[in-house]
This record gives C-alpha cells, sequence and structure tokens, in this order.
C-alpha cells in the first residue's frame, strides 16, 4: 500500500469512528464524554498518538475474577495474577501447588497441624488449617465446611485447566466468605480450548504416574469438554522424620516409634471433569477422588505404620448456568444452581502399635493420669465427615448508564454437615462410665460412637447475600469502582464487607491503582464444635475474622517487550483464630506491610524473562512478635527459551527466606533455601506428538517446611526427582 493510500485510509476510518462516537456509540461511553465536541476531540486524539495501548498491553491478560467480568489485568480493579495453560505445560507443573509457587507474594507451605497439607500463606497470612484463602473452580467454592478449606490431602492436577487466577488482597465484597487474604480461581477447559482429542503419559521418581484423555468438540449441538485424569505416586525414602511426638513419649530412641521414618505422603487420585454448553445453558461436573492416601507424620505428629490406611475422600462439584444477555435490554443476567459434595473417611494411626499411653476420665489420650494402657495395634481413630452444600446465585449487571457498570447480587446457600466415627479411646469407649476398671491392653478392634461422645454432631448453616457494585469512568482515563456486600449467617449473625478502588491510566504505559477492601471468614465447624479429640478442641464462642487492606499498584509497560510491576500493601486483621493449647480461639490480632515487585521481559521473540520479589513483615499487634513460619522474603526467577523451532528450555529458580519461629519455640532458626527445576519440551513430532522430560530440585537442596515442636527438624520436602511424558493429540 502507498503512503497515499494509507493517509485516504486513516482519513475514512476517523471519519467513519467520528460520526459513530457522534451518535454515541463505540468510543464514547468508555471514555466518559459527555458531549459531541469532546468525543470528536477524543477520537482525533486516539489516532494521531504515537502510541496506543495495545502497543504495549498483552490483550490476552483478560481478568474474570476482581469484578465477575472481563477486564484488561492492568486495568482490573485488584492486585492479581494470572497464569495461563499455555504457561503451566512450559513451566512443566503437574499440580496446582507448583503453579500457585510462581505467585508473588504467595507460598505454598506445609500444615504443622493436619497431615502435611498445602497451605497458602498470601501476605503472610495463614494458620495451620488455612482457610483465609477462598478456592473457586470456575467461579464456585470448592471448600468444605469443617475445616473452611480444601479437601483433605488435595492436590489438583494441571492437564484441565485453562488458566489460574490468583487475587491478593479481600474479595468479600464479591464473594463473601473466606475470600480473606486472597481468592484462587481454577478455570477449567471448555470445547475450544481442548479443540479434539488428546492422550498424555508421565511416569516419574517415587514410583509417580500421571495419565490423562481428554475431547473437545460439539455433540447434538452441544459444545462438550471432557476430560478424566489419574495421578498415582509413592512417598518420598528420603524424606525422613528424625524424631516425632511418640520419640518424646518413649524419652527417646529405641522405643515403639516408627521415627526415623519416612513421611507417607503417597496419594492415588482420579480427576474428572465435563462441561456441556448450548446457547444460553452451561452445565458443568467435577469429580475428585482420593484412594488410601498417606498422612504425612501423623494424625498426631506420630509416625504411622508403613502399613497403616489413609485417608480416602469423595468430592463432587457441579452447577447449571442459565446466561440470558438479550431478553432484557441492556441487562445481563445469569441464574446459577450449585452443588457441592465431599465425602471424607481417613483412618489416623495416631500413636503407633505397642504405643503406652495415659488417658483421662474421659478416655481421652495423654489428658489424664489413668492407665497406663498399651495399645497393641495403635491407638486408632476413623473420623468421617459428609458435607452438602446446596447454592442459588443470582446476578446482574446494567449497561444501560454511558459511564456506569452496575452489578447487582443475591443468592442464598445451605450447608449441612453429617458426621460419623469409630475408634478404640474415647468417651463411650475407655471412659470411666462404660469402663471403671481399664484393660492393661487394647487392641484395633473399633467401636462406633455418636451423640455425645463423637467428635462433632452433625452440624448446619444457612446464608443469605446481597450484593452491589459500580463501575464507574468519571473522567478520561480515570475508572472508579466501589462495592458492598451484605451477608447473612444463621450461627453467628450479619456482616457486611466494603470495597473501593481508583484505577488511573496515567500514562498509555502506566496504570496506578489505589484499592482498598474488607473481608471476613466465618469460624468453620471444627473451629466451634470439635470436642473428644486429642489433637484439637473447638469453641462454641468464636468471632469471625475480619481484614482491611489498603494497596497502591503500578503497572509500567517500559516497553512493549518489557513490563513492571510494584504493589504497596498495608492490612489489618482482627480476631485470627488458631488453636492455643489445643483449644480454638481469637488468638491474635495482626498487622502486616510489604511489596511484590515484578519484571516480564522478552528480549527476543524465542526468549522470555520474568520473575518476581515479595517482602512482607506482619507482627502480632499486641506482642510486636513477628508471625511465625511465613516467609518474610521470596524470590522467583524463570527463563524460558524456544531455542530451535519446537524445541524449548524452560528454567525455574525459587528462593525462600526468613522464616521466623514463634517467641516459646526454641529450636534453631529455620533454613532459607533455594530450587532449582528445569523442563525441555519437543513439540510437533510428526506433527501429533509433544514430549517432556524435567528435573525437579535439580541440586538435591535439602528443604524443610517448618513443623511443630514435636517434629523437631522439621517437615522435609521433596528431594531431586524427574519425570519424562508424552503427549498426542487427533
Amino acid at each position: 500500500m502507498t503512503g497515499k493510500s494509507m493517509r485516504q485510509g486513516k482519513k475514512k476510518l476517523l471519519v467513519s469512528l467520528t460520526v459513530l462516537a457522534t451518535l454515541g456509540v463505540g468510543t464514547g461511553p468508555a471514555q466518559g464524554a459527555t458531549t459531541d465536541k469532546e468525543k470528536l476531540e477524543e477520537v482525533r486524539e486516539m489516532f494521531s498518538s504515537k502510541y496506543q495501548e495495545e502497543d504495549y498491553y498483552r490483550t490476552d491478560r483478560l481478568l474474570l475474577t476482581a469484578t465477575g467480568t472481563m477486564r484488561p489485568l492492568h486495568k482490573a480493579p485488584a492486585v492479581a495474577s494470572i497464569v495461563t495453560a499455555e504457561e503451566i505445560e512450559q513451566m512443566g507443573a503437574t499440580t496446582l501447588e507448583e503453579v500457585l509457587e510462581t505467585v508473588p507474594g504467595l507460598h505454598v507451605g506445609a500444615s504443622a497441624v493436619s497431615r502435611l497439607d498445602s497451605v497458602f500463606s498470601i501476605r503472610g497470612i495463614h494458620t495451620g488449617f488455612n482457610p483465609q484463602v477462598l478456592f473457586l473452580v470456575n467461579g464456585l467454592p470448592a471448600t468444605d465446611a469443617y475445616y473452611g478449606r480444601q479437601a483433605p490431602n488435595f492436590r489438583m492436577p494441571v492437564a484441565n485447566i485453562a488458566r489460574v487466577e490468583v487475587i491478593r488482597g479481600p474479595g468479600s465484597a464479591i464473594y463473601g466468605a473466606d475470600a480473606y487474604a486472597g481468592v484462587i480461581n481454577v478455570i477449567t477447559k471448555e470445547a475450544k480450548d481442548i479443540d479434539g482429542t488428546k492422550v498424555g503419559a508421565r511416569v516419574g521418581s517415587f514410583d509417580t504416574y500421571d495419565t490423562w484423555l481428554q475431547h473437545g468438540g460439539t455433540w447434538g449441538g452441544w459444545d462438550v469438554a471432557a476430560s478424566l485424569e489419574w495421578q498415582k505416586s509413592n512417598s518420598d525414602p528420603d524424606r525422613i522424620i528424625d524424631r516425632d511426638l511418640q520419640t518424646i513419649l518413649d524419652g527417646g530412641p529405641g522405643g515403639v516409634s516408627n521415627a526415623p521414618g519416612p513421611l507417607q505422603n503417597d496419594y492415588n487420585l482420579v480427576d474428572g471433569h465435563l462441561t456441556l454448553a448450548k446457547g444460553k445453558w452451561t452445565a458443568r461436573f467435577w469429580g475428585w477422588l482420593q484412594d488410601d492416601a498417606g498422612t504425612g507424620a501423623g494424625g498426631a505428629h506420630a509416625l504411622p505404620a508403613s502399613d497403616a490406611d489413609g485417608d480416602n475422600v469423595e468430592q463432587l462439584l457441579c452447577d447449571l448456568l442459565y446466561r440470558d444477555t438479550t431478553s432484557v435490554p441492556e441487562w445481563d443476567l445469569s441464574t446459577r444452581l450449585s452443588y457441592f459434595y465431599l465425602h471424607t473417611d481417613p483412618y489416623f494411626q495416631l500413636f503407633p502399635p505397642g504405643s503406652t499411653l495415659f488417658i483421662g476420665d474421659d478416655g481421652n489420650l495423654l489428658t489424664g493420669n489413668r492407665g497406663p494402657v498399651t495399645f497393641s495395634d495403635g491407638a486408632i481413630g476413623e473420623p468421617q465427615t459428609t458435607d452438602h452444600h446446596f447454592g442459588l446465585d443470582l446476578v446482574g449487571f446494567y449497561s444501560g448508564f454511558d459511564t456506569h457498570r452496575l452489578r447487582l447480587g443475591a443468592g442464598a446457600k445451605y450447608i449441612e454437615e453429617k458426621t460419623e466415627e469409630a475408634k478404640n479411646f474415647g468417651p463411650g469407649i475407655l471412659d470411666i462410665v462404660t469402663m471403671p476398671g481399664l484393660p492393661a491392653v487394647v487392641d484395633g478392634t473399633l467401636y462406633g460412637v455418636s451423640g455425645r461422645d463423637i467428635f462433632m454432631e452433625n452440624q448446619r448453616r444457612r446464608m443469605l447475600y446481597f450484593s452491589a457494585q459500580d463501575e464507574w469512568t468519571f473522567a478520561r482515563h480515570w475508572d472508579f469502582t466501589v462495592g458492598v456486600r451484605y451477608d447473612h449467617y444463621s450461627d453467628f449473625g450479619d456482616t457486611v464487607n466494603p470495597r473501593a478502588a481508583l484505577v488511573w491510566e496515567t500514562r498509555p504505559d502506566l496504570t496506578t491503582k489505589l484499592l482498598y477492601g474488607e473481608a471476613f471468614r466465618p469460624p468453620s465447624f471444627s473451629e466451634q464444635y470439635v470436642k473428644n479429640n486429642p489433637s484439637v478442641l473447638g469453641n462454641p464462642s468464636l468471632e469471625p475474622e475480619t481484614i482491611r487492606t489498603w494497596e497502591l499498584a503500578f503497572d509500567y509497560q517500559t516497553t512493549k517487550s518489557l513490563r513492571t510491576l510494584l504493589n504497596l500493601f498495608s492490612y489489618k486483621a482482627d480476631d485470627l483464630i488458631d488453636y492455643v493449647n489445643g483449644t480454638a480461639q481469637n488468638a491474635r490480632n495482626q498487622n502486616g506491610y510489604g511489596l511484590e515487585v515484578e519484571a516480564v521481559w522478552d528480549p527476543t521473540d524465542t526468549l522470555r524473562l520474568q520473575g518476581n520479589f515479595s517482602y512482607q513483615r506482619s507482627k502480632n499487634r499486641d506482642t510486636e512478635e513477628l508471625v511465625a513460619d511465613a516467609p518474610g522474603m521470596q524470590f522467583y526467577a524463570n527463563a524460558h527459551w524456544t531455542f530451535q523451532p519446537q524445541w524449548s528450555v524452560d528454567g525455574q529458580y525459587f528462593w525462600i527466606a526468613d522464616r521466623r519461629r514463634a517467641t516459646a519455640d526454641t529450636r534453631p532458626a529455620i533454613d532459607n533455601y533455594s530450587l532449582v527445576n528445569l523442563t525441555l519440551r519437543r513439540t510437533k513430532i510428526a506433527s501429533h506428538w509433544d514430549a517432556a522430560v524435567a528435573a525437579r530440585n535439580l541440586f538435591d537442596e535439602n528443604v524443610r517446611e517448618p513443623g511443630p515442636t514435636s517434629v523437631p527438624n522439621d517437615f522435609p520436602m521433596p528431594s531431586r526427582s524427574f519425570w519424562a511424558e508424552v503427549r498426542y493429540s487427533f
């Protein structure tokens, strides 16, 4: 095209857009113009500028979780990260936990009170059971009522993940309970994302196996996306616990303790997804099954016998969505019905075979001086829970105003949790009423208990909510989002949580955000109602946790190939719930502040470099003591190099540092550690095949995550490992 024709084309385009702007269509409402003259001037300035927004910002970075609608990440009223399926594949992640560890300000640790379950610590905010982060799948909570977190021994495969969105900071104004320190929203693949049939298999260290089958297409006018994945692994034999609680009870080595011995971290799971979409209707089904998973260091931090049974979990999340964008002018309306089912059936060998223990008058372990009693097959408990969650959500977006977009929401939820228990100790079995004279030896026979003798009676909770949000473009390049949500709970009352966000496109290459939000977390059922338990006890007088957070964020696209971000935050958290002397308490008020720095640089078309650094200081407001266990500093670096067509190598470096002990904990400081991962991938072999090999913890670093004082040397993390995979698409 000649220079003259280009100028003519540009002139025609300008005239056309001027007409549209004059009619109030196209760019006018989005920019907040109010007169024809202003609209015309906007169009002229837009097309006379040397640089356009798309010259700087990636157009595929659209965020859903912050407001409920797709917004460009740099304009979204939140501090957030997006990890796409392509990036997950490039880094060689095999579980969601590996993906989340790359997010600034988020550390995936191990619970010091429960089975080594993953703890998502965001900005230093977490407790042992980690209910302060709301976990969503396609926008629906997938958390139990017992702990307020993911299922026990939960790990999510990544083959069917389209993207992961992580909001750092409060989200209760949209999502209500548990969106406290942050929100993790896993969005699964639709038919167009899979587009055909794909199969894959992976084999690796510790007898690890992973296979998956996916299909995306149409059938009978419906878009169909189906995925089935199986993962299995044995325990890493090098993850040795030197001493445990039984070692202490034995008075040192040489007793019945199974320490030194490896953590029991084996798993065997099936993950299945089905999505059906046609017109205004979408139905989704997600099933997750866990069979006989290891219980880490044991339910009471005494290593169980190697042949002891483990955790069994059944989980189902399904929903039916009806979305209508045409029937009512200016309205986008949706109705969503959802159901969540979770059944847990753990087998806890709390103390190993041959353990000799004193018990209390109520029959519980280590609570008195009756006995001693020897448990020939170990002290065993099988506490079962079954969750049924029924939800209804009504959401409407109104876009009839030039400069406003309103979101109105209402909904209800009913939660029912049923419990069963069998054990060989405790009330109803060894208590002073049923057995005045204790036997010297108790075998492994389990007895069912109910009523006052069970670990928790059946519980119910009902919830209603109403929410409103306004996205207001009040001036050119200025957006103000304000929202509030009211929740009513049948068991503890009412709560109101507001948010406000001011987003300023300071320059075409710089966005500035000033954010404020509040959030809450209701006590979980276990924190309120657990009884007759040798590890922890509930407290029905607990108050909800609350938090107020302020954030200042800068998103600077220095050049088209270099993007930098700086986030500053400060928060005040009240009534955090933790266990004090084994009983749930509103244990502390916590203040925190810090920063997160990110950079993404594409120096060439074949090389991408990215990294982030996070710093946080969180203190007990009353004692000024630094919060224990959470990393004060984190650093992550990643290099992805396509060094030949269809050949790429991906390297990751993690540095976790500055983790403090509690003041009363006299153990040596927790060591900092570094990890290096490598992934080599070859794509489009004979058009249909992909292959990859990877190394994890390449230099075999001795990584430790903080454990309780009953496990003096903390929890060892996996040693060096390798895997290889193949994929086929047709």
